[in-house]
């Protein structure tokens, strides 16, 4: 690899080792950073959900097996969550490469900075108490169409609405990364299928070489902090991202 193209990549390794950090340890923020770093440069929405969608494929692998080792994971609501998300994946990847689905966006936007807000105000105003989440199936579907549609949101979807519902911090997030790998090679699928392989850029090269490096330390991130100061963390990670876009649609 000549010098030129180490240079041109790096700055994608330095974006996916962050991403990829927080995503692991919080279970929400790769897709959304990455797609929009990729957009902000000019690449199509279908093309850069895509190409994120791709390494996601990677670096999810290596996330959810950091946090089966770690013991994040919350097998049953694995199973309630992975199928409504990869057939909600699948129909989100088909309607971006046909139209364009952002009407919705700025409604989800304000209600994923609403959960935010709450979720700050629970984790300092009162210890988490781990409840049984009644509402994953519709949640994991919602969450699998938009991540696909928009080029990133189900960590924010599925872990913001699971920790509402009062589900155990840490293993949400665990189960939601764990579960996120089958969603992701479903939806990279369904773009190959449509789009070929013109997506998968040098800037995407570098975006996985950053997120892999990154994956194995989410599980054991996730494990130590504890559960009130998760809480927080995920609300203000939620909080950033939404209201970056909400901003972005104002001004666009």
């Amino acid at each position: 690899m000549s010098p030129d193209v180490v240079a041109a990549i790096l700055p994608f390794v330095a974006v996916g080792f962050a991403a990829q950090l927080i995503d692991g340890a919080l279970g929400m923020a790769f897709g959304v950073i990455s797609s929009t770093l990729l957009i902000s440069l000019g690449v199509p929405p279908a093309a850069a959900s895509a190409g994120v969608h791709t390494v996601e494929s990677f670096t999810t692998a290596a996330s959810g097996i950091s946090h089966v080792l770690h013991r994040n994971v919350d097998w049953k609501l694995f199973g309630r969550l992975v199928i409504p998300g990869v057939i909600g994946g699948v129909l989100g990847a088909y309607v971006l490469t046909q139209i364009h689905a952002d009407a919705a966006r700025p409604i989800v936007l304000a209600y994923l900075a609403a959960i935010a807000v709450y979720l700050i105000w629970r984790g300092l105003r009162f210890p988490p108490k781990a409840r049984e989440p009644k509402w994953v199936g519709p949640l994991g579907f919602a969450g699998g169409f938009l991540d696909a549609s928009g080029g990133g949101g189900w960590g924010p979807v599925v872990t913001g609405n699971l920790l509402l519902q009062g589900a155990d911090p840490r293993r949400t997030i665990g189960t939601v990364n764990t579960a996120e790998f089958f969603l992701t090679v479903t939806i990279s699928a369904t773009f190959i299928a449509a789009l070929g392989w013109e997506a998968f850029t040098s800037a995407t090269v570098g975006l996985l070489i950053g997120g892999l490096l990154a994956a194995p330390l989410g599980g054991y991130f996730a494990s130590k902090i504890a559960p009130k100061r998760l809480l927080i963390l995920v609300g203000t990670v939620l909080l950033i991202t939404s209201g970056y876009g909400i901003a972005k649609f104002l001004l666009s």
